[in-house]
């Protein structure tokens, strides 16, 4: 017997629930149609790839069009997510296809240089292309063994709020601090309708999503988004609080705010998933240990269009170099390219002159946002100097004065 021919085909509407149902069962975390009425919205069907065997829906993939910030400026990034095949389909070679034809579209539509995901595995992707570009700290803190520095006048006023009733507030503060953080998406008005949804079935059993907000001098300048569980134990109170996000510019506005987070009356625990690596909290609390920050993986980057996307970024420092770059995937990435470039703008063009650093396209996708550095991929054998000194010269260039993050997951 032979298999009959898959079908691979763009979505439509009407095939949106169908998708939904099988994207709970490989996530394992079932259809909530409440959920999925939210996260449906956000689908581009021209974007979303289908893969059926008669009749049944068996894998798929798509991509959001939204904005990246990148160092010094933002650049036009395909958001790819929803990415699975059915058990019953594995070892088919299905992802392999659907990847391919995905970078080779966004490669071909010519408007996003790069690609960025969320891996539920990190061994998937590096064949793709895809390098590690940002990391996060995970805390999960005992909040009874922390202290913060004495509040000062300066810190202003904070107030509690619900997130769903202070949604223009949070939409103007995060869009006036993420042109200056690396590794942060552009929030439309689906993407914060995803934001705040707040369904009873994902609660955990914890209260609905709250806000708290400072008010400056000028106004509202930061807010973090978090909620409580009670609990309780022999010893009394061990509630938990969970922040999903905080986000301010203003110094004064992060200390309140983290001092209100880590003393609300009867919680003894904090759990913060999106830390930055740099996050100024480490030096904040008197004893950073009890943060009980771990590091895990964050947004992996793909470089779909690399004169694009390197010319793109801004450079810490100056930089005129010629790379050798190999792509199997986009062979129009591969050969000599200089860069040329620093804080007020970069080139990249094709070049004849030697190259002084050799590396693959996955490479660049983990110092395109800053989180990586060329001397520790030097070393771990993943960069090659050509040119004595290059590293040293180039290296800096490719850093950044914040550590890059990402905030929500897609």
């Amino acid at each position: 017997m032979t298999n009959p021919p898959l079908r691979f085909t763009t979505a439509r509407e009407e095939e949106f629930d169908e998708l939904g149902e099988l994207l709970g069962a490989l996530f394992h975390g079932g259809f909530d149609s409440e959920s999925w009425a939210v996260e449906k919205t956000l689908l581009e069907p021209e974007r979303t790839l289908l893969v059926r065997d008669n009749p049944d829906l068996v894998a798929s993939a798509t991509a959001f069009t939204r904005e990246l910030t990148v160092p010094g400026a933002r650049v036009p990034a395909a958001h790819v997510s929803m990415v699975g095949v059915a058990p019953t389909h594995r070892r088919r070679g299905l992802l392999t296809e659907m990847m391919r034809r995905q970078l080779r579209e966004v490669r071909d539509a010519g408007r996003e240089p790069v690609a960025v995901l969320w891996a539920s595995e990190g061994r998937i992707y590096p064949r793709f292309g895809y390098g590690l570009a940002t990391q996060r700290l995970v805390a999960e803190a005992d909040t009874t063994e922390l202290r913060l520095p004495d509040p000062t006048p300066a810190e202003g006023r904070l107030r509690l709020t619900r997130a769903v009733d202070c949604r223009a507030t949070l939409t103007r503060v995060y869009d006036e601090v993420r042109p200056d953080r690396p590794g942060w998406s552009s929030r439309g008005e689906v993407w914060w309708d995803y934001v705040l949804a707040d369904p009873p079935a994902q609660r955990g059993g914890a209260t609905e999503r709250r806000a708290v907000l400072h008010e400056g001098p000028d106004g509202v300048d930061g807010y973090g988004l978090f909620r409580t569980k009670g609990e309780w134990a022999a010893t009394g109170p061990n509630a938990l609080t969970t922040v999903d996000e905080v986000v301010t510019g203003s110094p004064a506005a992060y200390v309140a705010m983290w001092r209100l987070l880590l003393s609300l009356d009867l919680t003894r625990r904090l759990t913060y998933r999106a830390a930055a690596v740099d996050e100024p909290l480490l030096r904040l609390v008197d004893e950073p240990r009890r943060l009980g920050a771990t590091l895990v993986d964050g947004l992996w980057l793909r470089v779909v269009d690399l004169p694009a996307a390197l010319a793109g970024r801004r450079y810490a420092t100056p930089v005129d170099v010629v790379l050798e770059v190999t792509d199997d995937l986009l062979p129009e990435n591969a050969g000599r390219w200089r860069l040329t470039g620093g804080p007020d703008g970069a080139t990249c063009v094709p070049a004849d002159q030697p190259a002084e650093l050799a590396c693959d396209v996955r490479c660049l996708g983990e110092l395109y946002l800053g989180g990586a550095t060329v001397g520790a991929l030097a070393t771990a054998g993943r960069v090659r100097e050509l040119r004595p000194g290059a590293l040293a010269t180039a290296g800096p260039a490719f850093g950044w004065h914040r550590a890059p993050a990402s905030r929500e997951v897609f």
